[in-house]
């Protein structure tokens, strides 16, 4: 499952992308085909975007374990003590998401951070460089924990359905979500030979161990 980013236009614009990567990283096939999740968005996520400006926090624009709130149309950098702070920033990466490091596994959602240059900032805040923040809400729900139904990884614990033409999408284990679970992440490893005989799907997980093992359920 894959997705979410943030723009900026004369400021810094985040947008949460909403898709089951991505945020996952994609799974599909069946038994024997490779798997591939889209990152996760339309059945778990929300996509948000609007103006955001630096609130002063620190010297990095949403830096590690800052805080956000969590608006209907926007993101904005807040104080973690303040009644608007919603989520946490636990990594913190420049660049594009497809060339950097993963976000840690219980990832709730991803913002991608546009670059805005000094000469554009109208606050006087100084240059934001482009990068993406791993953000992890500071109350449940928690989409990115196993079986949790979104967030942009796969993991060990994860539920998948078919979605169709060959793919599947991430969804909630406990059945409450708008889809029921038909396979269950496993186990990971390296190279499939390893999975279980139940294994019935393979799923990409782009980590050190990059197959997860899906059996049904």
């Amino acid at each position: 499952m894959r997705g979410k980013s943030a723009v900026g236009v004369a400021c810094a614009w985040l947008v949460l992308l909403v898709a089951l990567l991505t945020g996952c990283q994609g799974a599909s096939g069946s038994e024997g085909e490779d798997g591939r999740v889209e990152e996760a968005a339309g059945e778990s996520g929300r996509q948000v975007t609007g103006p955001t400006r630096p609130a002063g926090y620190g010297a990095v624009f949403l830096g590690v374990d800052e805080c956000s709130s969590f608006g209907t149309t926007s993101f904005t950098e807040v104080s973690c003590t303040s009644e608007r702070a919603a989520a946490r920033v636990v990594a913190r990466h420049a660049g594009k998401v497809g060339d950097g490091p993963l976000c840690p596994a219980t990832t709730d959602f991803v913002l991608h951070i546009s670059e805005q240059s000094r000469t554009s900032d109208e606050d006087g805040d100084g240059a934001i460089p482009q990068g993406y923040a791993c953000m992890r809400n500071l109350a449940p729900p928690h989409p990115g924990d196993p079986g949790g139904g979104g967030g942009p990884r796969t993991i060990v614990g994860d539920c998948v359905y078919h979605s169709g033409d060959g793919q599947v999408r991430e969804t909630s284990c406990d059945g409450k979500g708008e889809h029921q679970p038909q396979y269950k992440v496993a186990k990971a490893v390296d190279k499939r030979a390893k999975c279980p005989l139940s294994t019935a799907l393979y799923v990409e997980l782009g980590s050190e161990k990059p197959v997860g093992c899906a059996r049904p359920v």
